[in-house]
């Protein structure tokens, strides 16, 4: 699995200043002890799946800087439908968690599953750590891994979300986390390869330069249709794993020294 921990979340969300720079602190530290560990407890391990569910959260919980729906919840109240049956249950189980936890009937069924008496402690779904498991346990029990290995932001969303609510800013933090992660497993694979005898960078999405600008020489030359701008982008990233898959090698979308050596053996198709 990929290493994950606070610097990962905070390279996926926005900057702060003041009082919100130091809840978002404080909510990234606590939940980055235990990021790597519990998302693996989950399944939630490979690339796409870490990048869905660290957008997903971030966008719900405010760029990470809140565990706690802003709203009275008020609007709450009353709402059979969330088991909100006694008076003061709108406010009582209003939205917590990095997935916003709502209404006493989730309380219970997900306490139920944590072995945890949430619904007769709802403040501590606000937990940054605990929240974390909660978030997790959402996702698995709405199987949303599958939705992000097809890398399906809209259906993920709307299994987060019920709708489509501010998709672009989902999708910027997604693609927040993917740079992020790009990063991380190409610092692995090139310290994986030191002595390997390789003198060529290891590269990935958001990488620039003159070496991304050769590999996209080299696939152009094997008819991959992407322009040569120096700047390993989404169009770049799609072709050099289609390209990985191809050549039996680990689709990844990360350009280390087993896939310089294949794309430089490759050739072009034939023409008719």
């Amino acid at each position: 699995m990929i290493h994950i921990d606070s610097q990962t979340m905070f390279e996926v969300a926005p900057r702060f200043s003041g009082e919100n720079a130091e809840r978002q602190h404080a909510i990234i530290t606590a939940c980055g002890e235990v990021l790597q560990v519990t998302l693996q407890a989950y399944d939630i391990s490979n690339r796409l799946r870490i990048a869905h569910f660290l957008g997903q959260t971030c966008h719900e919980s405010a760029g990470f800087r809140t565990t706690e729906e802003f709203a009275s919840g008020d609007g709450y109240e009353g709402r059979s439908d969330l088991g909100n049956n006694r008076p003061g249950d709108g406010r009582r189980y209003k939205g917590r968690g990095l997935l916003q936890l709502t209404g006493r009937a989730n309380y219970r069924t997900l306490g139920g599953v944590l072995g945890i008496d949430l619904e007769g402690n709802p403040e501590m779904a606000g937990q940054p750590a605990l929240s974390l498991r909660i978030a997790c346990e959402y996702w698995k029990s709405h199987n949303i891994n599958p939705m992000c290995d097809q890398d399906d932001l809209m259906s993920v969303t709307r299994a987060i979300n019920g709708g489509l609510n501010g998709l672009e800013e989902r999708r910027l933090y997604t693609n927040n986390a993917r740079r992020a992660l790009a990063r991380i497993e190409g610092m692995q694979i090139s310290g994986a390869q030191n002595g390997s005898g390789s003198d060529k960078r290891v590269l990935h999405r958001g990488s620039k330069g003159e070496d991304v600008a050769e590999l996209q020489t080299l696939l152009r030359k094997l008819d991959f249709a992407i322009g040569i701008d120096g700047d390993f982008g989404a169009g770049t990233e799609v072709a050099v794993t289609r390209f990985q898959s191809e050549h039996q090698l680990d689709a990844d979308g990360i350009v280390g020294a087993q896939t310089w050596a294949a794309l430089k053996e490759a050739k072009a198709p034939a023409r008719a």
